[in-house]
């Protein structure tokens, strides 16, 4: 007989949003438990971008002194956008008075297991979810790391597994069921030793096409340039890989260093058909994802998490239904700001492959017009920085 363990809300993935949501309804007095098919160390270990919104580094505040958002991290008061080899800065403090924090997800990750563990969460790695039964009363179906079949009976089940959610289904029917639009460029990024080439990140559009000088550490660097999404990542040396990305960043001399990780990521934008079906919903990756170029990913699924604590905490305490009900549609006004958001900063720094004459002079317009406008550099800020978690 397969073994059931009963728990008022179920959370498929161990991520930034899973982990934060079992955070915020703990403090609401609401337990949960936290499933992820990997191991800690896998959780922990897989180096992944992350600048945090000041919304987001205020959230991780409530963790207490696990969060060193603030400690390590490194705050950044505005960008550099280059063009046509000219440099310009997006002050975020005096468009906006808010500032990013430059702060790797693993990181953040490990911030939030250890707080978790230590609050004694029920936190359980090494479990695959096979497949979430909806309804008034969800039960995840699973299996342990010894292969032995494990049910969880909840009030409420929320999938943060992931864009390849398992979750998803029992909420929008499909795999599927959604809004998808894939680009027809890429990145392909580095992760490098050597010191930071720039106080800031720098976003570059240049004739030869997009880059991102960003950092991980005062000893490693992370950078980009824009790439078919077929290139092999193999196919380049690391001095043509270096000529590639020092001629899209004229103007600024490259710290170079050994090459240590090479990837080629895609992009995509999807926002699920549905969030939420009777007691099960979906957050982070799992409703929706963005390109990276506006540094959304992480930030909006906290966002989502934010609302639906307060949603989840009113319906199992006090029975109240209005939060959960309007979560799909409070979520979504967010999600499609970011959507607009990501899509309006990748079309416009990057370089279609189809371009004609007229289209790169257009987007030549668009970024002077960006720089040199005081409202076009707050919408940057505005957008870049994040919006209130209580819009």
């Amino acid at each position: 007989m397969t073994p059931t363990v009963r728990t008022r809300v179920a959370i498929v993935g161990a991520g930034p949003a899973g982990l934060m949501l079992s955070h915020l309804l703990a403090q609401a007095g609401v337990d949960s438990i936290v499933l992820d098919k990997r191991s800690r160390d896998e959780i922990e270990s897989t180096i992944r971008a992350g600048i945090l919104e000041q919304g987001t580094v205020e959230l991780l505040d409530t963790i207490g002194d696990f969060s060193r958002a603030r400690t390590v991290g490194r705050r950044h008061d505005g960008i550099e956008l280059h063009v046509e080899g000219e440099q310009h800065r997006i002050d975020f403090a005096a468009s906006v008075g808010r500032a990013v924090w430059l702060y790797p997800q693993h990181e953040v990750l490990r911030d939030l297991v250890a707080a978790r563990l230590a609050g004694g969460q029920d936190l359980r790695f090494g479990v695959d979810v096979e497949g979430v039964d909806g309804g008034d009363r969800p039960r995840v179906h699973a299996r342990g790391a010894d292969g032995a079949a494990l049910e969880i009976e909840a009030d409420f089940v929320v999938g943060s597994d992931g864009s390849r959610s398992v979750v998803r289904s029992a909420v929008t029917g499909d795999h599927q069921n959604g809004y998808f639009r894939e680009y027809p460029f890429a990145w392909f990024g580095i992760l490098c030793e050597a010191p930071p080439s720039a106080d800031e990140l720098i976003y570059s559009n240049s004739p030869d096409g997009f880059a991102l000088v960003s950092q991980r550490s005062p000893a490693v660097q992370r950078m980009y340039f824009q790439c078919d999404p077929d290139t092999d990542t193999t196919a380049l040396t690391e001095h043509e890989i270096w000529g590639e990305l020092q001629k899209r960043v004229p103007g600024t001399v490259l710290q170079t260093g050994p090459i240590f990780q090479r990837d080629v990521l895609r992009f995509r934008s999807f926002v699920a058909g549905e969030l939420r079906r009777d007691r099960v919903a979906l957050v982070g990756d799992a409703a929706h994802t963005v390109p990276p170029t506006g540094a959304k990913g992480m930030n909006l699924a906290i966002a989502d998490v934010r609302l639906l604590a307060d949603a989840l905490a009113a319906l199992l305490l006090d029975d109240d239904e209005r939060l959960i009900d309007n979560y799909p549609e409070r979520a979504l006004r967010r999600i499609w700001k970011a959507q607009h958001f990501s899509w309006w900063m990748t079309t416009m720094l990057h370089t279609a492959p189809d371009a004609s004459g007229f289209d790169r002079g257009r987007q030549r317009g668009e970024l002077r017009s960006l720089v040199e406008s005081a409202a076009g550099r707050a919408y940057l800020s505005e957008g870049y920085c994040g919006w209130p978690l209580d819009e």
